[in-house]
Formats: structure tokens, sequence, C-alpha cells
């Protein structure tokens, strides 16, 4: 049998998704927990690989068991077990062509900058604190040159171990309310950093120290030094996975809806 899940996490306290010599992390966890409860060894599969301290709305998983568990019992009984900042929103019986990275059809992260001059105290390590002003105009200029398939070399990391750097921004909006800015981006897939990077240059040109067009000649030059610039973990969410519509895989909420910042 094989069971899709929907998670739900705060990744401050994290090694990032990924299982490795280093923990906690939220793989580990989770795979500890789900092996609990089915009586048997579980090894999860997801639909992208979240950084440390980055967090996640709406992270898919999937995995195959032999036991036989009603879905309200993944959920309820693997939360039970859980850390309070891991939880299991929804789960369901999959296809069995279902899988949960090569799957999904289309990713979109939210990137949430909270621009004020007090640091933040309830949303600390949930948000980006940016406390000089910063130009939403020149930002959002900036990033119509993502938009569209591109050569990501520049936006991605050093250590990205992705076969191609070549990905298709669908989706690119900047969005402001009262103190809180939010950034979403929608593509087929994301490198290692990529959002973060691009994230760092729209907030140096926001911030003034460059010009509007300095985010297309970075991109331009495929050199990840020409940038070099990368937000911190703390303001990004993975928000939701996008498959075709035969799997039934729920939707999510935004950043936004979660914290209700936009009323």
């Amino acid at each position: 049998m094989k069971i899709a899940l929907g998670i739900e996490y705060n990744g401050c306290n994290y090694y990032g998704w990924q299982r490795q010599s280093i923990s906690p992390t939220i793989q580990q966890t989770l795979e500890t927990a789900l092996s609990t409860i089915a009586n048997e060894s579980i090894r999860i599969y997801c639909a992208g690989r979240t950084d440390t301290g980055v967090h996640a709305i709406q992270q898919v998983i999937h995995y195959e068991t032999s036991s036989i568990r009603d879905t309200q019992a993944w959920v309820r009984g693997t939360n039970s077990i859980l850390p309070k900042d891991i939880s299991v929103i929804w789960a369901l019986e999959s296809k069995d062509d279902f899988h949960a990275r090569f799957s999904a059809e289309q990713r979109t992260y939210q990137y949430l900058i909270l621009n004020r001059p007090a640091r933040p105290a309830i949303f600390n390590g949930l948000a980006s604190w940016e406390s000089r002003p910063i130009d939403l105009v020149k930002m959002k200029q900036a990033s119509t040159c993502f938009i569209g398939q591109h050569d990501f070399t520049s936006y991605r990391s050093i250590a990205c171990q992705a076969n191609s750097p070549i990905r298709t921004i669908h989706d690119f909006e900047i969005d402001k309310w009262e103190d809180w800015i939010v950034i979403t981006l929608s593509a087929n897939a994301f490198l290692h950093h990529m959002v973060r990077n691009i994230v760092g240059v729209l907030m140096t040109i926001g911030l003034g120290k460059k010009e509007v067009n300095w985010a297309s000649e970075v991109l331009a030059a495929k050199d990840r030094t020409v940038g070099g610039v990368t937000a911190p973990p703390d303001g990004l969410y993975l928000v939701n996975i996008e498959y075709p519509k035969r799997f039934s895989i729920p939707g999510a909420k935004s950043v936004i809806e979660k914290f209700e910042i936009c009323r």
C-alpha cells in the first residue's frame, strides 16, 4: 500500500529535511514516528528537500507499507509521537504510480520579510527581518527577468548537485501588507538555495545597493560568484506542490493566510 501525507513544519530546530549524520532532521524524525505507527521500518520520499531553518506549509511525502491503517490513524497516531513543530495535516491512500517528487508538476515557495525598525519577537525565526526601508517598486521591476526558462547557475549554491541549472519560473509575485513583504515563486523545480539567492539579490536592489538591472546581469553571467548574496532561511516556506488532478492531492494555504497577515 502506498500512502501520501501532507506535512507542516517549523524548521528552526532541524538541520534541514534530508536524513544525514548530523541530527535532528525532518526526514529522520518523521521516519521514526511513522515506523512506530506502522510497526515496521518506513522510508519516506518527499516533493522537495528543504535546508536548515526552512519551513513548510505543505510538504508532500509518500511511503509504502504493508500495515493497514485508517487514514486518520496515520494523521492522529503519527502526530501523537511527533514533536510539536512537525505535524501531519492529511493522509490518503495514493495510486501505485504516484511519487511525491517525480509526479510533481509545480512547486511554490514564499519568502516572508518583516520590514520595520524593531526586530520581531513572536516571528523570530519565522520571518526575515530588515530594519531599513525597502523599495518595493525596484524589487518588482527586477523580478521580471526571472520569469520563464533560464539557466540559474548564478542563483544556485556551489554545492548544488542538480544535473542541470535550467529551471522554469511560471509565476513571480511581490506583495506588501503594512510591514510585511511576501515574495511568491512558482516553478517546475528549484535548485539548492535558488529562492534564497534570488531574494538576496532583490533585497540588495530594494535597499539601493545595486541598480534594477543587476538581477538580470547576475542571471546572464551564469556565475555564482557574481551574485553571492543569500537571504537568511528564516523567512522561507515551501507552500504548495501541484500534481495532476488524478492523484487528488489537496491544495494548501499561503503563508499570508496561515498567519492572517492580510486581514
